[in-house]
């Protein structure tokens, strides 16, 4: 019988295709087993257990914005202005018109903690209903403002050329008009006894400013190189824009005009204090602060309340911009 070949020594050992069994004796051959069965093994010691995702930058934000006290009082505050302005029938059950003379600057008496003004209205309701011209018109001058200032300034910002110049210049136009000056001669021809003759003039002297915030956000988009990438795969300059560069430049948008909303609803209480703003039979804490300034010193509550109210509701929506900015921009956490 002709004896068996014997086989070359193998320093390597088995190839990479075949197996190794284990001896069950321990040795160089089960260690070396073990060895690549721990290397096959994933470094999470636990696979099934749920893994933490990356946060957006909105996540981030809201992640920070609920930690955050001052965003919390005064978002709570707000929803409250914003509940009594559209039912204040749930707090004040009287009709903010109805008026007794026999009554007229009396001070707080049972039912009536605010007393009454000098036509003999009650206080307290009147405060109350004011609230709904003010919330009126600060949000939608602000949605107004923002929207035709995101538009102009996001597309001026992006194509450039001769649209990004007369844009400026006619921005620039814009900053050189006296607000108050220009809200006398505005409303002095445009009348009327609703709140929109002032939401429109608060947007047609708000835009510029978001138009230049919402311009040089996009300038700076647009110069990252996802939105280089994305040109180069192909994309459109409208699918660049609402996809790349609006979201990512809509954050400095949404800080100013939250701050912006509580300077529009002082500037319109101080429009119809100097009597060009919301007119009678329009409820407002402008035309009460108006109404009760030449009564100080006989009857102060009936500037008191609803000027404490005007300052509450204009520092709320400050504070709520202010966390909002200190949330979106990562340079100020």
């Amino acid at each position: 019988m002709p004896e068996p070949e014997p086989q070359p020594y193998d320093p390597v050992g088995p190839g990479e295709n075949e197996a190794v069994a284990p001896t069950g004796q321990g040795g160089a051959m089960d260690l070396a087993l073990d060895e690549a069965e721990s290397l096959e093994k994933p470094l999470d010691p636990d696979p099934s257990a749920p893994r933490e995702r990356a946060r957006s930058l909105w996540s981030d934000a809201w992640h920070q914005l609920r930690r955050n006290p001052v965003f919390v009082i005064s978002s709570l505050f707000i929803l409250f202005l914003v509940v009594i302005s559209l039912w204040p029938q749930l707090i004040a059950s009287g009709d903010p018109l109805h008026c007794e003379l026999s009554k007229s600057q009396q001070g707080s008496s049972p039912g009536h903690p605010f007393g009454y003004d000098t036509q003999g209205c009650d206080v307290y309701t009147r405060t109350v209903y004011g609230a709904r011209a003010s919330i009126t018109v600060g949000i939608c001058a602000t949605l107004g403002a923002a929207l035709l200032g995101s538009a102009l300034g996001g597309l001026a910002g992006f194509f450039g050329g001769w649209g990004d110049s007369l844009l400026s210049r006619v921005a620039d136009i814009f900053f050189g008009i006296p607000v108050i000056l220009g809200g006398l001669v505005f409303l002095s021809v445009v009348t009327g006894t609703t709140v929109w003759p002032v939401v429109g003039f608060i947007v047609l002297l708000g835009w510029p400013q978001l138009a230049r915030i919402a311009r040089g956000s996009v300038i700076t988009a647009k110069q990252n190189d996802y939105v280089q990438a994305a040109r180069a795969l192909g994309a459109g300059n409208a699918r660049i824009l609402l996809r790349h560069v609006g979201p990512n430049a809509v954050a400095p948008v949404i800080v100013v005009a939250t701050i912006a909303l509580g300077t529009y609803i002082a500037l319109e209480a101080t429009l119809s204090f100097l009597g060009v703003g919301l007119r009678p039979p329009t409820v407002s804490w402008g035309i009460d602060i108006s109404n009760a300034a030449s009564q100080i010193r006989n009857a102060p509550h009936m500037l008191l309340w609803p000027a404490l109210a005007l300052s509450l509701t204009v520092l709320a929506f400050i504070m709520l911009g202010d966390a909002v900015r200190d949330a979106l921009d990562p340079k100020l956490r």
